[in-house]
């Protein structure tokens, strides 16, 4: 087997053999299943990072069986995957690195971190999909490894948050097989391509053409969390933090974003899909999403339920780019699916970090939490003007190039909802960070943590936050240079867009 084709096995099996291996482990073996955990990141980074520097150069990595006549299991790596999967595997490393922190000494961690792990292998394997079938194993498998963690606490919260989420994700999971076996049959197999796809829409395909690129569409959009179908993520906050961080940042409502942009420039095509009329609804939905999302997020007093319709409004953002139609609209969609990660993943890990060091779970709990654990809400603060977006923070790039996008394609509209979200944004995050920062804390914390030494918490719950937003402000700062994600998603929209 060539390097060309192994380096997607060892990605999927660098989470894959941990993740079985974890299962088959003694509860007391702490070590060596944070060792495996950890061995098996390390690992992903580092292959990564290689194929970074082959597919700028023009490499293409790729595996594939046939399953049987016109079926392949296709694992394919380009530029818009390896977007996707150089998120998921830094990410995934500074999770893994604040699980073990935040989880020490409590029951079930063999059965969590088994989980854990296969849902890495599911992230990394949707962003490897090369067909639809291939994408659609891997997209039902995160659906599956991802429920045992949302219900990993077993109170009635946490099983009935799991029983919602399972109703919507399998509901939308069926409409993307739906859709997808309609394709097969309507034209036969078809893989991912960069440049526009390979679809052409004859006459008399058209409007079954039209009404599979909805099923998919609509199908993704489920874990995208868009309007209406948006239901399960604000009640999958009953998991722990490093799950929500998971669902929100990296794994669930990422797969459902990424779902669309495979299946509208490198199935469809972008041209053809604005033709057909599908990407018209799409923009007003995203729309509507991005305004409702942030308006019931002013009215949570619960912290984590603030964020997550913080996240059904951001996610939308990436919709909202590739809905718009244009280059530029595309580098913005693109780069947010990068930018809107490490914000977001930086105020559930603090939000995390606060509840386990001093109990505090809702906003009026915030009051002095600034001077008592600086670091942590530092990091937050980071992420939540990013959010805002602010110059020169990660948000305010995406939120440029979607405005400039929209100007270009011609709907100046949307210019006014980007101004609208940014205004509600404000609206929800200042006055979190004037209680944290300048009101007087309470004569007790709710739940007041010992912790040894200068820390404020464990480090393992420092460490990773700091790191994120420290990314937030880099990704604005440093836009500009070879290494920033914009960089990265201007090549992307350059293939996407070629002539």
């Amino acid at each position: 087997m060539s390097w060309g084709g192994l380096a997607p096995l060892v990605i999927l099996l660098s989470s894959l053999v941990p993740a079985l291996l974890i299962f088959f482990l003694d509860e007391s073996r702490v070590r060596l299943r944070n060792g495996l955990n950890l061995g098996g990141a390390v690992l992903k980074v580092s292959v990564v990072g290689v194929m970074l520097w082959g597919v700028y150069r023009g490499w293409r990595f790729q595996l594939s069986w046939e399953l049987l006549p016109g079926v392949s299991f296709l694992l394919r790596i380009d530029s818009l995957s390896l977007l996707f999967m150089t998120l998921s595997a830094v990410l995934w490393l500074l999770t893994t690195i604040y699980a073990i922190g935040y989880l020490a000494d409590r029951p079930h961690n063999r059965r969590f971190f088994g989980f854990f792990c296969l849902c890495v292998a599911a992230t990394v394997g949707i962003s490897m999909a090369g067909n639809l079938f291939t994408l659609f194993i891997f997209y039902e498998l995160l659906t599956l490894s991802t429920y045992p963690m949302v219900v990993h606490r077993g109170d009635n919260a946490s099983l009935r948050a799991g029983a919602v989420y399972l109703a919507y994700t399998l509901t939308g999971s069926m409409a993307v097989l739906a859709g997808t076996v309609w394709l097969y049959a309507l034209v036969g197999p078809v893989d991912f391509v960069e440049q526009g796809g390979i679809l052409v829409a004859a006459p008399e395909q058209r409007a079954s053409l039209t009404l599979i690129l909805a099923l998919l569409i609509g199908g993704f959009s489920v874990k995208a969390a868009l309007v209406p179908l948006h239901g399960w993520l604000p009640r999958a906050m009953a998991a722990p933090a490093p799950v929500s961080a998971l669902l929100h940042a990296v794994a669930v409502v990422k797969a459902g974003a990424f779902g669309i942009l495979r299946v509208v420039y490198d199935l469809y095509g972008a041209e053809l899909a604005h033709q057909l009329g599908v990407l018209a609804v799409l923009l007003a939905f995203a729309a509507a999403t991005i305004v409702y999302g942030s308006v019931r997020a002013l009215f949570q007093t619960d912290i984590k339920r603030r964020l997550a319709y913080s996240t059904v409004s951001q996610v939308s953002y990436i919709l909202l780019g590739t809905a718009l139609f244009g280059s530029v609209a595309t580098v913005g969609a693109l780069v947010h699916l990068v930018h809107q990660g490490v914000m977001k993943i930086t105020m559930f890990f603090c939000a995390g970090a606060v509840a386990e060091t001093l109990g505090v779970h809702r906003v009026d709990e915030l009051d002095g939490t600034g001077p008592r654990m600086p670091w942590t809400m530092t990091a937050f603060t980071i992420a939540a003007l990013a959010m805002i977006g602010l110059p020169p923070f990660a948000g305010f790039i995406s939120k440029w190039y979607l405005g400039v996008g929209a100007l270009e394609a011609g709907a100046a509209w949307v210019v006014g909802v980007l101004l609208l979200s940014s205004l509600l944004n404000a609206a929800y995050f200042l006055p979190m960070l004037y209680r944290a920062w300048f009101k007087a804390p309470p004569a007790a914390w709710p739940q007041e943590a010992t912790t040894p030494g200068s820390w404020e918490a464990p480090p393992s719950l420092v460490l990773p936050p700091a790191l994120t937003a420290f990314f937030s402000l880099a990704f604005g700062v440093l836009a500009g240079t070879a290494i920033s994600p914009l960089q990265w998603a201007q090549f992307i929209a350059a293939l996407e867009y070629a002539p």
